[in-house]
């Protein structure tokens, strides 16, 4: 079993809708944490079997390639960070927004340990993060756009963030420093706030229209990750 598997068996059960008189439509729709969930399975299998990912959990790889990982993440929550900046002025989506997530300064800290004191001008950024960076950046004025990216991202590193910095310390003998991005201080009991996430989620003043919206682009949002491992994966996996 993969990490992101055992982070998918934390997940709850899928919850199946049973047709009722329109009246009750709205009480009996699927929630769309269920609907993002469900909808991305197939995509979120493919990206965490990517060989980058196998090799890099599984201690085969070396601290260079998780450096490259990293640089790529500063890219991707910084766009993701800006949109939330943006969405935050929504009064539907700004009930999603939460401080205790944001992700860019732990992952400056990282790269400051990893790469020294110049890591801005020595990291680069891969072409198929930069894609996903640029699609990222055009989701801060829609509700439903921002929501398929944001719980890609942060919910994924909750379920599976604590496991993964364990992985990454015995395999690349890391302690505290370097593996920050995976903390998330101000979040001491992850499972309540996982839901408090979906319950707000759940909440959200989207009609079906822009719920299917969201799951489309929660699709895109694994194939932009998988795009991303592949080509660091050309450069690492031997």
């Amino acid at each position: 079993m993969t990490t992101c598997q055992i982070a998918r068996a934390e997940e709850t059960a899928v919850t199946i809708t049973i047709a009722r008189p329109a009246a009750e439509h709205d009480a009996a729709r699927t929630p769309l944490s269920t609907l993002l969930r469900e909808g991305t399975r197939p995509e979120h299998e493919a990206a965490e079997s990517m060989g980058f990912v196998e090799q890099l959990m599984a201690g085969r790889l070396d601290r260079a390639a998780y450096t490259d990982l990293a640089a790529q993440q500063h890219a991707i929550y910084t766009a993701l960070e800006a949109a939330s900046a943006q969405i935050r002025t929504d009064p539907v989506g700004t009930s999603l927004v939460f401080d205790e997530l944001t992700r860019v300064p732990s992952i400056e800290a990282d790269l400051e340990f990893l790469v020294g004191p110049d890591w801005a001008t020595e990291i680069r950024t891969l072409p198929a993060t930069e894609r996903y960076a640029a699609r990222i950046a055009e989701t801060g004025t829609s509700v439903s756009l921002y929501v398929a990216h944001a719980y890609t991202r942060y919910l994924g590193d909750l379920s599976g963030g604590q496991i993964i910095q364990r992985m990454l310390e015995r395999h690349y003998g890391f302690g505290a420093e370097g593996v920050s991005f995976y903390h998330f201080a101000e979040i001491p009991k992850v499972k309540p706030f996982k839901d408090t996430y979906r319950e707000r989620l759940d909440a959200l003043d989207l009609d079906d229209d822009a719920r299917a919206q969201a799951v489309t682009e929660a699709r895109a949002a694994f194939e932009h990750n998988r795009a991303m491992f592949a080509e660091l994966g050309a450069v690492h996996v031997r």
